[in-house]
């Protein structure tokens, strides 16, 4: 026991000086975490360089481009069903029949009944000549004074009333013709022919089975007349509606190939809105081709318009927009709302391939447009300083909503001013230059502005930036940026 006493010494010493370090690295990091200006204390991410796609996801079903129900014009007991399920029939090809029998006998009734009106057309017309060489006779003896005047009045009423029988009964010919005509139109309706070349979807009737075509025809076969064009209806909420127009790509996918990725492309917008739960929709048509005839009529599609595509651009992730430090208001930030123009415009001017001459306009216009931003950012510092310190922006008039213009407005005022402020250079630009210089200044006036917060060197920096196409995770930008810049997405808690 003596000797194991001297043992222990060094050990509880070395355990002393263990746990006294481990406390003062906890200590030292417990004061990191809660001291931002050393750096510490922010979540960031990287401004990085990628493809942006805006897409509106829906679901809609697939049918047949031009479906046909198939009914029966006349009533009666099936006879025959020449067709089933999945057949391809050709147009007037017969696919069912009634049993005739009926109409047929119709068909000699009314053939009887238009023999029996030509007999009266030939008794009508044996009584007309009758009368009329009657009337010849008493006029002549009228002429003589034979006969007395009323004798001759009888005489010709009898031949204009036989001439209105003659007229009569040669109606009642043309009547009893088309009454056979319709009988033998009934005995043709007893045949069902397909209207169309296509396949054959649904087959709702059997034989032995009646046939009841009174108000409404009844639906017995279902044609679809091109399986190898087919179209998704879907249906797209109205926030969503005015970003699609004819023509934009879709892809999709269905139940049956998981693994398989559809294209298709938007072929009408329907103006024809549903109201479901007070939430307005509108059909949006697709057009799918199946040449491979793989899609079947019925499935459920997933699909995704593509609505924009941006490649190869700066995003950032879309927390680092919502995010402002907790001692800065964010309608006050450095930059809120503003800038961007001053690297935007020259970089729509580059991609116009300017000469020297329109190179030289440009510069004028740009230098003028300087100049009075300039003008303005010093008047604002000025009015700030009078007011007792207050940053630029704030307690300068109304907020949006209260008063002041609304940011689409002010946004059509700078579209407006930027318009006037380049008219002269936009006149030395040639009818291509000028439709692309026309499109992308409106893009740039319309924009939507925001700020970002750069980590410089431990320090959270604004940054006024253009907002462009998002996809709900990352959003391009453009403006003070560059790629691998670490933004700000938020601020680790203190540690308790």
């Amino acid at each position: 026991m003596s000797l194991a006493q001297p043992t222990a010494r060094p050990f509880r010493r070395l355990a002393l000086v263990a746990a006294v370090l481990g406390l003062a690295a906890l200590a030292w990091w417990a004061w990191s975490a809660r001291t931002p200006e050393a750096g510490g204390g922010f979540r960031t991410g990287a401004v990085d360089r990628g493809d942006v796609r805006v897409v509106i996801s829906a679901t809609g079903t697939l049918r047949a481009t031009t479906t046909v129900d198939v009914g029966s014009q006349v009533s009666g007991q099936m006879q025959e069903v020449l067709v089933d399920f999945n057949d391809r029939v050709a147009k007037d090809q017969p696919i069912a029949r009634l049993d005739p029998a009926p109409f047929e006998s119709r068909v000699k009734q009314t053939e009887a009944d238009l023999a029996s009106a030509r007999a009266s057309v030939n008794e009508a017309q044996a009584t007309l000549k009758n009368a009329e060489a009657d009337y010849v006779r008493k006029s002549d003896l009228a002429a003589r004074q034979l006969i007395a005047r009323n004798e001759l009045d009888l005489a010709l009423a009898a031949r204009d009333q036989a001439r209105a029988r003659v007229v009569s009964a040669q109606a009642g010919v043309q009547q009893r013709q088309a009454a056979v005509d319709n009988a033998r139109l009934d005995v043709s309706y007893t045949i069902i022919r397909s209207p169309v070349d296509g396949v054959i979807l649904l087959r709702a009737v059997e034989p032995g089975q009646t046939v009841a075509a009174s108000f409404q025809t009844p639906v017995l076969f279902q044609i679809a007349e091109d399986l190898g064009q087919m179209q998704i209806d879907l249906s797209i909420d109205e926030a969503d509606v005015g970003q699609i127009r004819e023509g934009l790509p879709v892809s999709f996918t269905v139940d049956a190939f998981p693994d398989r990725q559809f294209q298709g492309e938007v072929k009408q917008v329907r103006l024809s809105a549903t109201s479901t739960a007070n939430v307005i929709s509108y059909p949006v048509v697709v057009q799918v081709d199946n040449r491979d005839q793989s899609l079947l009529p019925g499935m459920t599609a997933s699909a995704e318009i593509v609505v924009s595509r941006r490649e190869g651009v700066l995003r950032v992730p879309n927390a680092a927009l919502r995010y402002t430090p907790p001692d800065v208001d964010a309608a006050a930030a450095p930059g809120a709302g503003r800038g961007g123009f001053g690297q935007d415009l020259p970089r729509v001017a580059d991609a116009l391939q300017l000469d020297a001459t329109q190179r030289a306009a440009f510069d004028a216009a740009l230098a003028e447009v300087q100049e009075r931003a300039a003008a303005r950012a010093a008047g604002r510092q000025a009015a700030a300083a009078a007011g007792g310190g207050r940053p630029p922006g704030a307690g300068q008039g109304p907020a949006p909503g209260a008063g002041g213009p609304s940011p689409e407005a002010m946004r059509q005022r700078m579209a407006e001013a930027l318009n006037r402020s380049f008219a002269d250079f936009r006149a030395t630009l040639s009818p291509e230059q000028q439709k692309r210089w026309d499109e992308e200044l409106r893009a740039l006036a319309t924009a939507r502005r925001g700020v970002v917060w750069v980590l410089d060197q431990g320090q959270p920096r604004a940054v006024a930036v253009r907002l462009g196409a998002s996809d709900g995770t990352v959003t391009e930008v453009s403006g003070e940026l560059a790629e691998g810049d670490a933004v700000i997405t938020g601020q680790e808690r203190p540690a308790a």
